[in-house]
C-alpha cells in the first residue's frame, strides 16, 4: 500500500523525487504520511480535496482486501 501511494503521488506532482511516505503500523490500522515538496501540496489535495479523497477511497479498497484499515495523512 506504501508503493501505490508513493506511486499515485509521483504521477501527480512536478517534484516526484521529494514524495516520501513513511508507514506507522498497528495491530489493526496503518497510518501512512505521505510528505511531498510545500509547491506540489494542492496538487495532492486537489480542488475541494478531490485528489486527496480519491486516493484515501483507493487505498481503503486495497486495505479491505487484507482485512486491514488503512489511513492516509499528507504532511505539510
Amino acid at each position: 500500500m506504501k508503493d501505490l501511494i508513493k506511486h499515485i503521488a509521483q504521477a501527480l506532482v512536478d517534484h516526484p523525487e521529494q514524495v516520501s511516505v513513511s508507514e506507522v503500523e498497528g495491530n489493526q490500522t496503518s497510518v501512512l504520511e505521505l510528505k511531498v515538496a510545500k509547491d506540489d501540496l494542492g496538487k495532492v489535495i486537489g480542488k475541494q480535496g478531490r485528489t486527496a479523497r480519491a486516493m484515501r477511497t483507493i487505498l481503503s479498497a486495497s486495505s479491505a482486501k487484507i482485512k486491514k484499515r488503512a489511513v492516509l495523512e499528507i504532511i505539510e
